[in-house]
């Protein structure tokens, strides 16, 4: 993490929350059994807020992020926006969608490649009855960063760059002036040089619109230039949480550094062993014990934490501002 942050200073605890999701629990059926995909998450979004979700793949927060899109429904618990439980059926989702809107990583799969840039940005609107089209699909574009935006009109996704075309696909989500994006990893699939600008882009958005934004990711690098907070997420959990400049420069749950020590700057490099496990078999005790180097090195059972760490469950953390970790050995060193 070289580069210079670009973001705001951490958010205050003070701003008002838009988007939530409290003790939120999603399962699927797999091979006979339960897959806990989402198992128990507390997470806010605060006005004009970027928060960032970060993990392995397979760890739950492309589902988390489903759930909260109203995409999928929750087992248990439930979504928030503007205090109020969000609501499945079809009319209070269509309005629920123009205030909340997703932001694709694949803009080839995502845009239709027989459809112009300007029936592509016009889908939502007209979907969603908007007057004044042409002039909506132009503040969109422009928005985006395409102008003239009459210049994009007529052109087709394959007579774009990646950078465009992800523009195109964030034109498509500005259109509805929603309040929240939802971005699931919206530079992985652009060159090193782009990503650069689209993230200045979403700030750009925040800044003049006030828009939030949930960013989920696997890149830290991603969430230090973005993010004024970041939820660290592992087997269907948040096991670490708060401010970004604090998270990822002094991360104390051991999942969270060994995602850290990737980052070239690291000092050391943490292999954690095996994969993630099975969540339709999650382990007692603490769900990273299986793969923890704390666990591991003895520095667990030097603190007399060890027999906890492998038998006793830990709580599920709160959705707040503040610096947080879900780990017994983190609470004896703090």
């Amino acid at each position: 993490m070289t580069e210079t942050r670009t973001t705001a200073e951490a958010v205050a605890t003070t701003r008002p929350t838009l988007l939530e999701a409290r003790d939120l629990h999603v399962e699927f059926s797999s091979r006979g059994r339960r897959a806990r995909a989402v198992d128990g998450v507390n997470l806010s979004i605060g006005e004009g807020e970027i928060v960032a979700l970060v993990g392995e793949s397979g760890c739950g927060k492309t589902t988390l992020a489903r759930t909260l899109l109203g995409l999928e429904r929750p087992t248990s618990g439930e979504v928030r926006y503007g205090g109020a439980a969000l609501e499945y059926g079809s009319k209070a989702l269509k309005a629920y969608r123009r205030q909340v809107q997703l932001v694709l990583q694949d803009p080839m799969g995502s845009l239709n490649p027989r459809q112009t840039v300007y029936e592509a940005v016009a889908e939502g609107p007209r979907i969603h009855g908007l007057a004044d089209e042409n002039e909506v699909v132009s503040r969109a574009l422009s928005r985006a960063g395409l102008r003239p935006p009459d210049r994009f009109f007529l052109r087709y996704p394959h007579e774009l760059s990646g950078g465009q075309r992800q523009r195109v696909v964030i034109a498509g989500a500005l259109a509805l002036d929603p309040k929240v994006l939802v971005a699931d990893e919206p530079v992985a699939s652009l060159d090193a040089s782009v990503r650069g600008e689209i993230l200045a882009l979403l700030l750009k958005l925040r800044a003049d619109l006030g828009l939030s934004a949930l960013v989920v990711t696997h890149d830290l690098g991603l969430a230090w230039n973005i993010a004024d907070r970041v939820a660290v997420m592992y087997l269907g959990r948040i096991v670490e949480s708060g401010p970004v400049d604090q998270v990822l420069t002094t991360p104390r749950h051991p999942y969270t550094q060994a995602l850290m020590s990737v980052l070239p700057e690291s000092p050391e490099r943490v292999v954690l062993t095996g994969e993630p496990p099975d969540p339709t078999r999650i382990p007692g005790g603490c769900r990273f014990h299986a793969r923890c180097q704390v666990l591991a090195s003895g520095k667990a059972a030097e603190a007399g934490v060890d027999g906890r760490c492998r038998s006793e469950p830990l709580n599920v953390l709160p959705a707040v501002s503040e610096a947080q970790t879900a780990c017994y050995y983190a609470k004896t060193v703090s």
